[in-house]
Formats: structure tokens, C-alpha cells, sequence
């Protein structure tokens, strides 16, 4: 039995005892109520989680236990030279075995590769018929627990309380945990990169070059130079700022302060679009549309500007991110209390001085958050720039040549078949662990922001 078909039985069955625990509740009560400690759905819950919790716990330590358990059964199965020979060449057989047992093709395969892959599927079948049985036991025992446990001096809400708080611990702790991992795998590999390339090489270095290294230049591994390609990321996120800001602002402000609801209730879905159009589509666009333009139309003022330029990067991430900017601080705006607009028209203030003196003020906390946002998103971007300004990482603060960022790179760097031993792998992990500091130390700062003019206008 497959394991949706095992989930939608357990799912079922939970249904089912749901159903039970409310029948026997109002059974053992006489249809009074106010004899119970809890109210009847509490009791039919009770019933349902301990069911629940039951089945996908035997059903999850089944899981995990039965890869290594068959795989090691199939590794004693291997021949001897095989079983006792290199490891990685052992791990390639296994590999075999199971792409046969998969595929269920055996051409370019060993002889007992393709008998063990019938051995695998055979375990594997058995192990879930097992599993089944188990799973569908662990249920029913549970059930007749918790049925017999159903009265009315049983604490039923308490007990489905404390595990639906556990529930949400676990599932808050979820975020905190995978930002843990993220981090720790960055780190790992970012510390052996530099155990091969000297961190002042990349910190410091003016040449991106991780092929290889120039004459002279200390080694064979290449030249990991970070600031080129840092560069890169800040140039183009700077020139999509100076796109997205104004506009996204203005256009917040006017939303807000100025239009009439019958054209706010037009104009604002339609801005927020171009925040669910795929970021692939606006590479498109940049590629197609932008370039082509800036390029004929700085030839006709006697200005070189290259088709693929930070120039149409940044201006088609800018267009790509004014949702952010505008939708948040559109928000902010009106969250504003009337009541500080009404004291300034109230002392002589006309709107605009309103709007400059009170509401940009008080909104200030949430309009820098939302131009934080836009900064991370922007600074996180990788098809535009691919698509509209390269992946040449060159030095320079002329808008109008190729530049890339540091995200183009890591998937540069990652793309094919690649052992994670080499410099020139492991260097998209100290791209990513450094883009992921600067990242911090800008929410850092935005938060000291927030919090300072929050504490003034609170």
C-alpha cells in the first residue's frame, strides 16, 4: 500500500473516531451537558488526536528506519569485492541497484545489480504491507485507549490543549530551526573554502576569476575576488531603488491621501500585479524591450550603452519591486490615526504640509521596513540580472556596461556536475554566507530605525 493511500486511510479512521468520541460523550452524559468537565467536541477531539498521534508516529519511525534497514541488508548481499572494496565504489553500486529497482531498466547494468534490485522491491513491498499492519493496529489499540478514557470527569479539553499548544511550538520552531540549518551548512562550507583560499584573496580581491589564476597570481585554483561581484549587487540594487522608491512612494502617498476610492479600488490590484508577474518575464521584457531601447536611444544622443547593461537591470528590477514599496507603505499610511490628521488641518496645516509634516512621519517606521523588503528582494534577484546584465563581473560605475551580482554567481558556480570539494564549488557558499550577513546587518539597522521613531509616535 502506497503511503497517500496509508494517509487517507489514517485520515479516515480519524474522522471515524472523532465521530465515536462524540457519540460515546453524549452516550455516558445522558445528553446532559453541564455534567462535563469539557464540552462535547473536546472529547470527540481527544479521541481523534490520540488516533492520530498514534498512527503517524509508528508510521514516521517506520519510514525512517526502513532505508538504512533494507540498504544494509542489500549491501550484505553485494559480492565480496564489491562489499569490502572502495567505499565510493560501493555507494555506486547501491545506486545501481536502486535505479534498477526504480527504472525497472536494467540496460548498461551488472548481472547483480538487476537480482539485487528484485531482492530491493521485494523488501520494499513486504516493508509496507508491514508498515500497513502496524500503522492500522497502533490505531485501533489507541482508539479502544481512549474510547474506554472518555467520561465526564475526564479533562478532555486540557489534554487537547497542551498538545495543540506542542503543536504550535513545533511548528513556530520549524523557522527558527531551518534558519539554524541554512546557516550551519553556509558555514560549514564556507569554512572549507577559505581552509583552501586565503581570506584576504576574497575579501579584498579585485579579479573574479575562479577557472583559473593569472601569472604570478599564487596559485592554480583561480582568482576569487568578492568585490566585483559584490559590486555588482550594490550597483544594481542602488539603481533600482532609485526607480522603485520614488514611484512606489508617490504612488502610495496618492493612493492613499488623494484617490478616490472608486480609483483606488481600480488602481491598486492592478499595481499589485506586476508583483505576481514571474521574474523570468521581466528578464524577458528586459532583454527584448528595455535593452534594444536604452541601446537606440543612447546612440541617438551619442551615448554607448550596452543592451545588457546595470542599467536595465536596475531599471527593470526597480519596475519589478514597486509593489513592495507602494502596497506596504500605502498600508502604513492609512493606518495613520484620522485623529492626528484632523489636530493639523485643525491648526491651519494644508494637505501637502499634512501629508510632509504628520502622516510621512508617523508612517516612517512601516515605510522603511517596506523599503527594507524591497532592498532584500532586490539584492536576491538572479534572472533579471542574468537575462538584462550578465554575468561578466566587472569593476566599474559606468550604468551603461555588464555587471552581475553575487546571487548569478552562486548559481553559476553550482550549475552541472560538481563535487563539493574544489574552490570553485565550494566559493558559492561564502558568496551565499556573506550576501546572508550584509542581509542581517541591513534588517539589523532597519529595526533600530523602526523602533526609534515607533517609540516617538507611539
Amino acid at each position: 500500500m502506497s503511503v497517500t493511500l496509508l494517509i487517507l486511510i489514517i485520515l479516515g479512521a480519524v474522522t471515524a473516531a472523532y465521530v465515536a468520541g462524540l457519540a460515546r460523550v453524549r452516550a455516558v452524559s445522558g445528553g446532559n451537558a453541564r455534567v462535563l468537565h469539557s464540552r462535547p467536541s473536546y472529547y470527540g477531539t481527544y479521541v481523534a488526536l490520540v488516533v492520530a498521534l498514534a498512527a503517524f508516529s509508528v508510521m514516521a519511525v517506520w519510514l525512517i528506519a526502513q532505508g538504512p534497514v533494507i540498504m544494509g541488508h542489500i549491501t550484505d548481499l553485494l559480492p565480496a569485492d564489491v562489499r569490502n572494496g572502495d567505499p565510493s565504489m560501493r555507494e555506486l553500486a547501491l545506486a545501481q541497484v536502486v535505479n534498477v529497482a526504480q527504472s525497472g531498466s536494467a540496460f548498461g547494468a551488472e548481472p547483480y545489480a538487476v537480482k539485487l534490485a528484485a531482492t530491493y522491491n521485494s523488501m520494499l513491498a513486504s516493508s509496507r504491507l508491514y508498515m500497513t499492519i502496524a500503522v492500522l493496529l497502533a490505531a485501533l489499540v489507541a482508539f479502544a485507549l481512549a474510547y474506554r478514557q472518555v467520561r465526564p470527569q475526564a479533562r478532555a479539553r486540557n489534554w487537547v490543549e497542551a498538545v495543540v499548544k506542542a503543536l504550535l511550538i513545533i511548528c513556530s520552531s520549524i523557522a527558527v530551526l531551518t534558519t539554524v540549518g541554512i546557516v550551519l551548512s553556509m558555514l560549514f562550507q564556507t569554512i572549507h573554502f577559505f581552509s583552501l583560499v586565503p581570506p584576504e584573496n576574497f575579501f579584498f580581491g579585485l579579479v573574479w576569476d575562479p577557472r583559473f589564476a593569472a601569472a604570478g597570481s599564487g596559485g592554480e585554483t583561480g582568482q576569487f575576488g568578492l568585490i566585483p561581484v559584490l559590486w555588482g549587487t550594490v550597483f544594481i540594487t542602488i539603481l533600482a531603488m532609485m526607480v522603485s522608491v520614488p514611484v512606489g512612494l508617490m504612488s502610495a502617498i496618492y493612493l492613499a491621501e488623494y484617490a478616490g476610492p472608486r480609483f483606488r479600488g481600480i488602481a491598486k490590484p492592478i499595481l499589485e500585479i506586476l508583483a505576481g508577474i514571474p521574474t523570468v518575464v521581466y528578464g524577458f521584457f528586459a532583454l527584448i524591450t528595455v535593452g534594444p531601447f536604452l541601446r537606440d536611444g543612447g546612440a541617438l544622443i551619442g551615448l554607448d550603452i550596452d543592451a545588457r547593461s546595470a542599467l536595465t537591470a536596475g531599471l527593470v528590477m526597480g519596475i519589478m519591486i514597486i509593489p513592495f514599496v507602494s502596497s506596504l507603505s500605502d498600508d502604513v499610511i492609512n493606518a495613520v490615526p484620522q485623529s492626528l490628521r484632523d489636530g493639523s488641518y485643525g491648526l491651519g496645516a494644508t494637505k501637502s504640509e499634512t501629508i510632509r509634516r504628520v502622516i510621512l512621519p508617523a508612517a516612517l517606521p512601516g515605510i522603511v521596513g517596506s523599503i527594507i523588503l524591497a532592498v532584500s528582494r532586490a539584492v536576491g534577484e538572479t534572472m533579471i540580472v542574468v537575462m538584462a546584465a550578465g554575468v561578466a563581473a566587472n569593476l566599474t560605475a559606468n550604468p551603461f556596461q555588464a555587471v552581475t551580482t553575487v546571487t548569478v554567481k552562486i548559481v553559476s558556480q553550482l550549475t552541472g556536475d560538481q563535487e563539493f570539494t574544489s574552490p570553485q564549488t565550494l566559493v558559492a557558499f561564502a558568496l551565499g554566507m556573506t550576501l546572508f550577513v550584509i542581509t542581517l546587518i541591513l534588517n539589523v539597522y532597519a529595526l533600530h530605525i523602526v523602533r526609534k521613531y515607533r517609540e516617538q509616535y507611539d
